[in-house]
């Protein structure tokens, strides 16, 4: 019994999560797209900035991470392709493979680890110190003043990062593909082009979209929530990252789920 009850404690406290998360994530929504138009305008300066800490910043990491990530993908599909005399087919394994599935993730990892935590960090310091309260005693929702600068940024820069991430990572494949593949670079970058369809880029791109407000909500929630102590504060960034990255993969399951069954009717 003291199993099922653990079972059911901890399927009551993922929904609520879930719930916390949809919750912040439709009134972030609400003060980003719908109260400019009702005169309520967003702080835009803010999101520029959020942007280009999100996105800008983020660019020398990410390039490289990618890259490397692109030239190991060639590798492992070269290694299997050889076997049956198709090693031309690595630009088409690298080029899809980054596009539907791994530019996208490894963006998200990437943007967890510096404003996932970041968000959750800032948002938990303003609570710890009463901050939060002071806004909210000025009757100024910390939702719009806060959340609602990141959200935007985040959707507006995620796909952004996620094509670049798509870039960087055929150019590291066309570095095996021009030094044991036969390549010429130009012709590289035509077959990784040619093997492409619109679905492979939407498709990674609207996951993009996805993991971004997934990472805004979970980062400030968690920064929202934390309790007193500086302490808490620390505790609350490393439990935004790790519920950011778990998160992360199950909306990255669920719409591959989606696009695969919509992709076979």
């Amino acid at each position: 019994m003291e199993f099922v009850s653990a079972i059911g404690d901890s399927t009551l406290n993922g929904l609520s999560y879930i719930g916390s998360l949809a919750s912040l994530g439709a009134r972030a929504a609400y003060y980003t797209l719908v109260a400019p138009f009702q005169g309520k305008p967003l702080r835009l300066q803010r999101a520029i900035s959020q942007a280009m800490e999100t996105g800008v910043r983020a660019l020398p990491i990410l390039s490289l991470i990618t890259f490397f990530i692109g030239l190991i993908l060639a590798l492992q599909a070269a290694y299997e392709l050889r076997k049956f005399g198709a090693i031309s087919a690595v630009a088409t394994a690298v080029a899809v493979t980054m596009s539907r599935e791994l530019g996208p993730l490894i963006t998200a990892i990437v943007v967890i680890g510096r404003s996932g935590s970041a968000f959750a960090a800032e948002l938990g310091t303003m609570k710890v110190s009463e901050e939060i309260d002071a806004l909210e005693t000025m009757a100024i929702s910390p939702i719009r003043f806060l959340v609602a600068p990141k959200f935007l940024a985040m959707m507006i820069m995620l796909p952004c990062l996620t094509i670049w991430a798509n870039v960087m990572g055929i150019l590291g494949g066309s570095l095996f593909g021009v030094a044991q593949a036969d390549f010429t670079f130009v012709a590289y970058v035509r077959a990784s082009v040619d093997s492409l369809f619109l679905r492979d880029i939407t498709t990674g791109l609207v996951k993009s979209v996805m993991f971004g407000i997934t990472i805004t909500a979970v980062g400030c929630l968690e920064g929202l929530s934390t309790g007193g102590g500086a302490e808490q504060v620390g505790r609350s960034t490393t439990r935004a990252v790790v519920m950011s990255i778990f998160l992360v993969v199950v909306v990255d399951l669920l719409f591959t789920a989606l696009f695969f069954f919509a992709g076979n009717r």
